[in-house]
């Protein structure tokens, strides 16, 4: 298995690419299907405005690869998946669009077998398949947008299915495809350099998955740890809620600097808000200083999501805080970041795992820290991109202090302290291969807290790698 991950490495090497759509920044807006913008202001006819729509494409194969600590089991997944997105022209100002999507599992592990000796299933490479279906080793298809838009202005109003990406809710698309929400979503851009979105969520396809769920029974399709009291997590399936309000304003009337705010509602459940401050200061030699601070603070709706306290998300009156800062500098080439994160033992930081990614500075993928409290994180990430920018290269490091595994008030996963570090190269190719990009990420962690002599402590958490080969084509 050590020889096959060293042979792709090697023709990773060769033909690394930059994959836009992989691991995408959170406050960027959705760039999946890489879609043309129409140019044609309004059609004559409904006929013309299905006519004159655009067609978009995108195709990917995904090699993923864990290497867990010696007797422990290893696995592999090949996923090739394709689909296609089709938007039409204005028509009276409205737009239609659907797109689909294909994914092929075309040699893997068998999902289906747990780890002999922790008696626990794979993590990583099922997520690019089906999670509920773990066994399956059929052809997967998946419904993925299907909207209606409404365009003013410099602003949007859609309804349906759809991309969306929050700091709360987010694409997280580090596996085949990203996650989807149902809603109503505002997208205002009348006040200048202010920027409001506003929406209701009712329903959410979490990526791995290959349906829509309503937003109750969306939490918990994922692992779901344990209760503060240690008893193993009941809250699949028993959760009541009517819908996700989000509101986030992003401010950049100060010169250098953005003011984020986001607050996401989430009915009879919890209450989510957050503030972030990043001001870039300009040095001599085309080179920035980079600060920036962050603050997120959660409590309890009602009983959480269900009067049992086994069976809700969030504990009666419980709540959490979390705080963040970032110092780096930035030129047109290179950019260097030292980024901090602390938890308080307040309680544990809760978000969905279904939903989306954590927001904090010091966020590096195959790894979160949402179901924690009592956290203290750093990393620090260079990051160099070329001058045509087809090229970007990044290196993190980072090392999370987490509270002892037996402490399950504030470890909800069981997950020692790490060490963790992040190689992750990009290419986008120009001329002949124009439309492809590739990505290869490599991931390793490091354990440094107390295990007990326990291999379930470690078993696809920490002294181990993980290595991903992603080449897109989209046209």
């Amino acid at each position: 298995m050590k020889n096959f991950f060293v042979l792709i490495y090697i023709t990773s090497l060769l033909f690394a690419t930059n994959a836009i759509a992989q691991h995408q920044e959170i406050a960027e807006k959705p760039t999946v299907w890489k879609e043309k913008s129409n140019e044609k202001i309004d059609s004559t006819s409904i006929l013309n405005a299905f006519k004159n729509g655009n067609f978009s494409g995108h195709f990917r194969y995904f090699f993923m690869g864990t290497n867990n600590e010696s007797g422990l089991s290893d696995y592999f997944a090949n996923a090739l998946g394709g689909g296609v997105k089709f938007e039409t022209a204005q028509f009276h100002n409205f737009q239609f669009g659907v797109s689909g999507y294909y994914i092929y599992n075309i040699g893997s592990s068998d999902f289906s077998k747990k780890d002999p000796i922790t008696n626990l299933s794979n993590r990583y490479e099922v997520a690019l398949f089906d999670l509920q279906n773990a066994s399956s080793k059929g052809n997967l298809s998946r419904l993925e947008e299907l909207y209606l838009k409404y365009n003013f202005k410099k602003s949007t109003i859609t309804l349906g299915k759809q991309l969306l990406n929050t700091s709360f809710i987010n694409l997280q698309d580090g596996r085949m495809r990203p996650t989807e929400v149902d809603g109503i979503w505002i997208d205002f851009n009348e006040i200048k350099k202010t920027k409001i979105n506003i929406g209701y969520l009712y329903g959410i396809s979490p990526r791995s998955t290959m349906k829509y769920f309503r937003i109750g029974e969306s939490i918990g399709i994922y692992p779901a740890g344990v209760n503060p009291d240690g008893t193993k997590s009941d809250y699949a399936g028993n959760l009541d809620s009517n819908g996700v309000y989000i509101i986030g304003i992003q401010n950049e009337s100060v010169s250098n600097l953005k003011t984020l705010l986001w607050n996401q509602y989430a009915e009879n459940l919890f209450n989510s808000a957050l503030f972030q401050m990043d001001y870039n200061y300009p040095l001599h030699h085309n080179s920035k200083l980079l600060l920036g601070f962050q603050t997120i603070y959660q409590n309890a709706l009602n009983e959480g999501g269900n009067i049992d306290p086994r069976k809700t998300y969030f504990q009666k009156n419980g709540s959490s805080q979390t705080f963040g800062g970032r110092l780096g500098w930035k030129t047109k080439a290179i950019e260097w970041t030292l980024n901090y994160n602390r938890i308080t033992s307040k309680g544990r930081y809760l978000m969905p795992r279904e939903w989306g990614r954590d927001p904090f500075y010091t966020f590096m993928p195959r790894e979160r820290n949402e179901g924690f409290g009592d956290v203290a994180a750093i990393m620090t990430k260079i990051q160099y991109t070329n001058p045509k920018k087809t090229f970007k290269s990044h290196l993190a490091v980072g090392y999370f202090d987490l509270p002892d595994v037996k402490n399950v008030a504030l470890n909800k996963y069981s997950l020692p302290s790490y060490w963790q570090t992040n190689a992750d190269l990009r290419y986008e190719f120009q001329g002949l291969l124009k439309g492809f990009d590739a990505q290869l990420l490599y991931v390793h962690k490091f354990n440094a807290g107390e295990t007990y002599d326990n291999k379930n402590y470690i078993f696809n958490k920490t002294n181990m790698s993980n290595i991903n080969f992603i080449l897109n084509f989209n046209f």
